[in-house]
């Protein structure tokens, strides 16, 4: 029998795990420095946003954007595909912060239930990757700005940048509810940040 996806963030994360937080964060940041990775860090005065993560090519973008998380103790969730949650990794992931979504379901049914998850919380921060995955892409799902347009929270522009090896999330901006525009503003953005695998990236297009 499959598993009955959550349907709200996950009430106990290893940012409330006081003694464990604090190792993991000497973890992070060690890597961080053995990779000679730099931060650059700043957030929107809000107590909600959505943060796009990208470019995502590599399966080391990941730990390097937790490391970042633990460094600057940023307690956020993200939405992650519904099969990396399989079996034991279920709980695994759920204590990092994940949101299992299933990409069949209809696009209009998960962004509305992402946006009633910001009505139903004072604090809510999800990280998206639009690029869905490590393949190959065109082009963006939309889903992320739909649900910061949707809930009115700012877009929290993360990255991780191969070229300067600096993993951040400095920028930001309220969705105007033009896509196009903010798309364009998206594009010039990332289109200066370095991907490992730049063959299996695409800036966003409306």
């Amino acid at each position: 029998m499959s598993r009955v996806l959550p349907t709200h963030p996950p009430r106990f994360t290893v940012f409330d795990t006081p003694i464990l937080r604090s190792i993991l964060r000497l973890v992070g940041v060690t890597l961080l420095w053995v990779k000679r990775w730099r931060t650059s860090v700043r957030l929107p005065d809000t107590p909600s946003w959505v943060a796009v993560i990208a470019p995502h090519t590599s399966f080391w973008d990941f730990p390097l954007l937790v490391s970042l998380a633990l460094k600057h103790r940023i307690k956020a969730n993200w939405l992650g595909k519904h099969t990396l949650f399989r079996g034991p990794f279920f709980y695994f992931f759920r204590w990092l912060g994940g949101i299992p979504v299933d990409p069949a379901d209809s696009g209009d049914g998960r962004v509305a239930g992402v946006v009633r998850m910001f009505e139903e919380n004072d604090r809510m921060r999800i990280g998206i990757a639009p690029e869905a995955g490590l393949s190959p892409v065109t082009t963006w799902r939309t889903g992320f700005y739909h649900i910061a347009n949707g809930a009115q929270v700012p877009l929290l522009l993360a990255y991780v940048d191969y070229g300067r090896r600096i993993v951040g999330a400095d920028t930001w901006f309220v969705p105007t509810g033009d896509m196009a525009a903010d798309f364009a503003r998206l594009g010039e953005f990332y289109g200066g940040k370095r991907p490992r695998y730049p063959e299996r990236f695409a800036l966003p297009e409306v």
